[in-house]
């Protein structure tokens, strides 16, 4: 069959998706060129926020009336909260946030016998982590590993433990192994992923923790450099740090989970750390990794949020001194303690105040890429036409005048800032 594939959402989704598409692959079904007419419609959807529910339908309805003819299959978070909703847009095949090579089998009977599906569990019973192949979905010159699912930190905002369900990880040794598999098929970097990859093997015979599992990894990754998904500031420590650096594989570039600047509010949204141990935390790393980026996510206009709320917070982020920030107005999610708190922040408020924070990480962000003139820093390359374009250990974007360089990892020497993107030369050249 012909098929066209979609994601929405984090990198633990599209971890989820290139596994299907392999299994897809390995089945003899091939993705639709332009202009191609499909025989599936696959979409794998996002509910962190209301408004990624509203860009799932959306999507859905899209695609649908554009492949009038196709099976429409739906997974993810949104379907697993909405099954109802996505049957009336609808899919002929709906599974939750589980299961993915059991969905890719539902889609062939789909399309084969017309069999319509509809799959979607009870997310607190999972007991084990569903193991899917590592790689990368097609073009991409990074492949990502999912090592651990769930999360039950129940932050009062939060709607994905009740769509992910209770914590599950990837023994050490299937982490070792499909990173022995990824470094064999020339891959340059690994992306360990996770919803809360914090809590890594709490739920493993002898409870090994994130920082065994890099180890694991750290041991097959040959000449792959590993990078790491959002992190909880709990989970570093000097041990951890420590431990990290010793590996000398760690790309320089950790993105902690904030979501506000301000004790009062990290309290009402049932955060586990204040201030306090946030700002440890990004003091650590520097220290152990020198010139680290650190990145963030922030929620504006919480409930109850007042001006000196936003205030304390935006004094926060700048002592923090980020390289980026993913910035959101806080989104009510149905089902959620923080749907029902009272004082909600009106929309424009809330939007406010995310522009104030986005002013402020903006310039932190330019300054960040401005200290980076003058290093050489490595960089993977993703492009290679019109000049080559990577990312370096930093996350940064790079470009280079040499083309032909997709898919190698070289030393390149910052000369300049163009926009959001480094511009440099290979260091040989220099």
């Amino acid at each position: 069959m012909r098929y066209i594939i979609s994601t929405l959402g984090c990198k633990v989704n599209q971890f989820e998706t290139q596994a299907m598409e392999t299994r897809l692959q390995e089945h003899g079904h091939q993705p639709c060129a332009p202009g191609e007419i499909a025989d599936a419609v696959i979409v794998n959807t996002c509910a962190v926020t209301a408004e990624s529910g509203r860009k799932s339908r959306q999507l859905l309805r899209r695609l649908r009336d554009e492949n009038p003819g196709a099976v429409l299959a739906v997974c993810g978070c949104y379907s697993q909260l909405s099954p109802e909703e996505t049957a009336r847009i609808g899919a002929q095949v709906i599974f939750g946030a589980a299961d993915r090579m059991a969905f890719v089998e539902a889609v062939e009977r789909a399309v084969q016998e017309g069999q319509r599906t509809r799959s979607v569990d009870e997310p607190f019973r999972r007991r084990q982590l569903e193991k899917l192949p590592a790689g990368a979905l097609e073009g991409r010159t990074r492949a990502m590993l999912k090592i651990q699912d769930g999360c039950v930190n129940f932050c009062s905002y939060c709607i994905i433990p009740y769509t992910r369900g209770r914590l599950r990880s990837l023994p050490l040794e299937d982490a070792a192994a499909e990173t022995a598999r990824i470094r064999e098929q020339g891959f340059r970097e690994l992306v360990l992923t996770g919803i809360e990859v914090a809590s890594y093997g709490v739920d493993l015979p002898g409870k090994p923790g994130l920082a065994d599992c890099i180890e694991a990894v750290a041991k097959e990754a040959g000449d792959m450099r590993i990078r790491l998904g959002s992190l909880e500031p709990t989970v570093i420590t000097e041990d951890f740090c420590r431990r990290l650096a010793a590996t000398g594989k760690l790309c320089r570039h950790f993105h902690l989970s904030l979501q506000s600047g301000c004790d009062r509010t990290l309290k009402a949204m049932n955060r586990k750390y204040d201030t306090a141990r946030f700002f440890a935390a990004t003091e650590l790393l520097r220290r152990y990794f020198p010139g680290c980026a650190l990145t963030c996510d922030l929620i504006t206009g919480f409930p109850g949020e007042t001006d000196a709320d936003q205030t304390e917070t935006l004094a926060f982020i700048e002592k923090c001194a980020f390289s980026d920030m993913h910035i959101f107005p806080y989104s009510r999610r149905p089902g959620t303690p923080a749907d029902q708190m009272p004082e909600q922040c009106t929309h424009a408020l809330k939007a406010l105040r995310a522009r104030e924070a986005q002013a402020v990480a903006a310039r932190m962000h330019r300054a960040y890429l401005e200290q980076s003139v003058g290093l050489t820093l490595p960089v993977l390359f993703e492009t290679g036409e019109e000049g080559s374009l990577g990312h370096s250990d930093t996350y940064l974007l790079v470009k280079v005048e040499q083309e032909g360089l997709r898919g190698q990892l070289l030393d390149v020497k910052i000369t300049g800032v163009d926009g959001e993107r480094l511009l440099g030369v290979l260091r040989f050249e220099n």
